[in-house]
């Protein structure tokens, strides 16, 4: 008989039938009827063209090709167990998995830093291999499986709708100035803002014209671009030395007010904030190991507010 053709809801039944050759106990571990039972047996006769029990001295007797059949009926239930069974709890003290992150540089120097503490004292085996955020890129790779998560994606970003984001954080804007200009002053107009040369950033989506550029066309101004560059601490380093403001997440300033002779500068009122998303596929969705990655990453930033 072909498998498109037998009931597979028998083979449970076959394998409690066979192994205690007796229809009530095998009902009874089935949780039918001895009626539905017996039924069930009259059934597989019938498909597998086998008595599969036959009456003997000693009671009910497997038949031949039913004890032949037995072990694997039992694997094949086995397997089936296995496979409906969920995903164990993850258990971050015993794992050695590797987890690839495409991030900015925002959670490479002020968030990952902070995490590794804990999360070598929660789980010391796993292992944190970062990528550079890239929207394209990114959605590339955790649609081929090669990231886990990204990890503040600019939530202005549009992404295909099948994948899962949700809010990460929102960062206060600041502004460095490089310790040396005294004359630049610690709280600045928007006209003030205006008459300095600006390093800008280039965004994630590979373009010089950030939430800040956007919220000042809306106001029919524009900054004086000195300097587009693509990391953070270097550009830091380049407003350390000329004098030029840069533009960046709160948290970042004061890093590298802390490690760079540079200072931070109060921005002109109404300057948007950075909103950050996490996103992930929904094939990783259920994976305990993600979840509970991504618990600690949204831990991690409600611990710095």
């Amino acid at each position: 008989m072909s498998l498109r053709h037998f009931d597979l809801n028998l083979l449970q039944v076959f394998e409690a039938l066979v192994s205690e050759s007796h229809v009530s106990r095998a009902a009874d571990r089935l949780c039918l009827s001895q009626s539905a039972t017996s039924h069930a047996l009259n059934r597989l006769r019938a498909q597998l063209d086998d008595p599969v029990l036959v009456r003997s001295g000693n009671g009910l007797q497997p038949t031949a090709r039913a004890l032949a059949m037995l072990p694997q009926v039992r694997d094949i239930l086995q397997r089936l167990e296995n496979t409906l069974t969920p995903p164990a709890a993850f258990d971050p003290a015993g794992s050695e998995r590797v987890f690839t992150l495409a991030v900015t540089d925002y959670f490479e120097a002020a968030v990952l830093p902070d995490m590794m503490p804990q999360l070598a004292k929660e789980a010391p085996g796993i292992v944190i291999d970062l990528q550079m955020i890239g929207p394209q890129a990114s959605l590339q790779a955790l649609e081929h499986g090669k990231a886990d998560m990204v990890v503040g994606l600019d939530s202005s970003i549009p992404l295909p709708s099948y994948l899962i984001r949700r809010h990460w954080l929102s960062e206060q804007p600041a502004c460095l100035a490089g310790a040396a200009f005294s004359d630049i002053p610690p709280r600045l107009t928007l006209d003030e803002y205006l008459q300095l040369p600006h390093v800008v950033m280039l965004d994630q989506t590979d373009s010089s014209t950030s939430g800040i550029d956007r919220w000042l066309a809306g106001q029919q101004r524009s900054r004086r671009r000195c300097a587009q560059m693509i990391n953070y601490f270097a550009a830091a380093r380049y407003v350390s030395q000329t004098r030029a403001l840069l533009t960046l997440p709160s948290a970042m300033a004061r890093l590298f007010s802390a490690w760079l002779p540079v200072r931070q500068v109060a921005g002109p009122a109404g300057m948007p904030s950075w909103d950050m998303s996490l996103v992930v596929h929904p094939l990783q969705a259920g994976d305990p190991a993600i979840r509970w990655l991504s618990e600690r990453i949204g831990e991690a930033v409600t611990e710095k507010k």
